[in-house]
């Protein structure tokens, strides 16, 4: 049986940076300190090459480099690779050389643009589980995006493949949420895929979270995660409410715009991020540093 175990606690959604120059590169060099620096703040594990990662406009040729840096800086921390596509056939392709590379597992998104009814995304989890080689999957519903919610019923499907373990939940909706988590077989976890209702999520029955704000502020994030799975409910509010305004702000335009302004404000990447998406508008660069600098990551003349 899977140890689902493994991804539980804070998961951090590493942003993908490209070079301050030309978004068409990528600066591996500053993905690998970011690594370090989420590490660093006590992350559980790590995800590559999500939304968060820009995995939409990462070319199939970059794709080893960026999933071989994360092995190399994991620091032995499991690494959850992004694979989702809307043709089965490309996803199978993507986890096929994601297990190649020696990945913990698998990130799997629900089909965008398709509308696959319920047995054909039964089908598309199933094919790739086939060739995933044993590794765990993890489904990705995040409706906002795909335009396909993946809700408690259809999910009770996906529960009947051994290998789907855990699913990332960016609905939005805590009542989906606290649907989900009543109906979860043993063996099975919900994550939060929303900072800010990581802590309702977890109050609900959630294993963790799968954090943007984290890229910025892993310490704080661990803290939170860790109040709120350990019952520490005085603890988990005020951290909760200390981190608001940097979770707001990081997604006061499309994610990861805001976050990569963010980090270039801590010296960690370049802000941009690639084509259709653009550069964070001023207005939010300067609600993410002032959010940064009310958490004390920043000094307050910058």
């Amino acid at each position: 049986m899977i140890n689902a175990t493994r991804f539980t606690g804070l998961g951090v959604a590493l942003a993908t940076p490209f070079s301050a120059q030309d978004a068409d590169t990528v600066d591996t060099a500053a993905f690998r300190a970011l690594i370090r620096s989420v590490r660093s703040g006590g992350a559980d594990f790590l995800v590559v090459l999500g939304s968060t990662g820009e995995a939409a406009t990462v070319r199939d040729e970059e794709r080893e480099g960026i999933i071989r840096a994360a092995l190399e800086e994991s620091g032995g921390l499991p690494v959850v690779v992004g694979v989702g596509h809307n043709a089965t056939a490309r996803t199978v392709a993507m986890a096929k050389e994601s297990a190649a590379l020696g990945v913990q597992g698998l990130l799997v998104v629900t089909p965008y643009y398709n509308k696959p009814q319920p047995a054909g995304l039964e089908a598309h989890y199933r094919a790739v589980a086939a060739a995933a080689d044993g590794l765990p999957i993890i489904a990705y519903n995040v409706p906002g995006r795909t335009g396909l919610n993946l809700a408690p019923d259809i999910l009770a499907r996906l529960w009947a493949i051994p290998q789907v373990i855990g699913v990332k939940e960016s609905s939005g909706n805590l009542a989906q949420i606290g649907e989900i988590a009543r109906c979860l077989p043993p063996g099975k976890l919900l994550l939060s895929g929303d900072d800010a209702l990581a802590l309702p999520a977890i109050a609900l029955g959630a294993s963790g979270l799968v954090s943007v704000a984290g890229n910025a502020a892993p310490a704080q994030l661990k803290a939170l995660v860790s109040a709120a799975l350990a019952g520490r409910r005085k603890e988990a509010q005020e951290l909760h409410y200390r981190l608001l305004p940097l979770m707001d702000a990081l997604f006061a335009e499309s994610n990861p715009a805001p976050l990569k302004a963010g980090l270039e404000e801590l010296s960690l990447c370049s802000s941009l991020p690639r084509l259709p998406l653009a550069g964070a508008s001023e207005p939010t660069r300067q609600r993410v540093r002032k959010a940064l600098q009310e958490l004390g990551l920043l000094g307050a003349s910058r």
